[in-house]
């Protein structure tokens, strides 16, 4: 096993905030090939095909890339790590599934707050099982509010866009009178809650791989490896039985989608260590509203709202994150006993 370096958190932290920007970005892009394409599934395997050629192509360029490579092997073949950890990247996949067949029913904002919600229970798991290589985190009541204060930031961030995602009563297709519209979200809800939950325990798969590889780089790429199998079998199914979609174009921008995701993979594998899975995990839930709400800005989608809700929910999640991540000393809210 090669040690990597700890980061403090100060510098920590700003990093998994840069790297969740590159989630919406990867999102948009993806979105707009999916469209392209008429086919969500076939606009994943785009995305993670060429995410696995930049990772290639980085592994065999840098020192490090290489030395990597040839530690993957033997970390697998001595269960270094639980074998399991290499099949992380069909966590990825499945999270990509669950954008392709719920947003459609849920809309972006509901599948959002399903999706952080099970990210953010789980980052708490996640850390008190010592599942990542971090090792065993104390579940705190700052964490506990910094959390529950996150899932409601987000909730309000969102909620312009709830009032017209496609299963809100009043809603194009939703009951006049709203009723069965619960029902009808439920098990669609399920799907991205599950995804959320999952994506915490990928994070600790690859932050443990990373410590074993000594190079975030790999596990970058075996992540990217596996997803990119899962997506494949999937899009040869759907072509099997419904036929292919349409044609890849020819813009360049519509294969960034899988660098952006390099990004936010690599940068949270190598991050867990040193803040811990929910933390790493909340940091990139902030930079994904920060990105969401400069893209709205700056380059705005069909249907995008920047109302006020939407700037204070991304300023109050930023405020959560901190009070999650700040070290408040043992005891601090504990009842203090009256002197004398």
């Amino acid at each position: 096993m090669t040690p990597t370096p700890r980061l403090p958190r100060f510098a920590g932290l700003p990093l998994a905030v840069g790297a969740g920007l590159a989630i919406p970005v990867q999102g948009r892009i993806n979105g707009a090939l999916g469209v392209r394409l008429n086919d969500g599934i076939a606009s994943a395997v785009v995305g993670f095909s060429t995410g696995l050629v930049v990772m290639i192509l980085i592994s065999l360029i840098l020192p490090s890339g290489r030395a990597g490579l040839a530690r993957i092997l033997p970390a697998v073949r001595t269960r270094a790590f639980p074998p399991v950890y290499v099949l992380a990247g069909g966590i990825g996949a499945l999270f990509v599934f669950a954008q392709s067949f719920t947003v459609g029913i849920l809309g972006v904002a509901l599948f959002t707050v399903a999706a952080v919600t099970g990210q953010t229970l789980s980052g708490l798991l996640v850390d008190r099982l010592g599942i990542g290589p971090a090792g065993k985190r104390a579940v705190t009541p700052m964490r506990i509010i910094g959390c529950v204060l996150t899932v409601a930031a987000v909730a309000w961030a969102v909620s312009p866009r709830l009032a017209v995602s496609p299963g809100s009563p009043g809603a194009p297709g939703a009951p006049a009178d709203g009723a069965g519209g619960l029902e009808t979200l439920i098990l669609p809800l399920i799907l991205p809650v599950l995804a959320g939950f999952l994506m915490s325990f990928q994070q600790a798969m690859n932050g443990t791989a990373t410590v074993h590889y000594g190079s975030p780089v790999a596990a970058t790429l075996v992540n990217f490896v596996a997803g990119s199998v899962f997506l494949w079998i999937a899009l040869a199914v759907k072509v099997a039985v419904f036929g292919p979609g349409n044609p890849l174009p020819a813009e360049w921008w519509y294969y960034l989608g899988g660098p952006m995701g390099c990004v936010f993979i690599g940068l949270g594998a190598l991050l867990v260590r040193s803040l811990g899975v929910l933390v790493t995990g909340l940091g990139m839930i902030a930079g994904q509203l920060l990105g969401s709400l400069g893209l709205d800005l700056l380059v705005p989608a069909p249907g995008s709202i920047v109302a006020p809700a939407t700037v204070l929910g991304t300023l109050l999640t930023l405020a959560a994150i901190i009070l999650a991540t700040l070290p408040w000393p043992r005891g601090a809210f504990r009842r203090q006993r009256p002197v004398g």
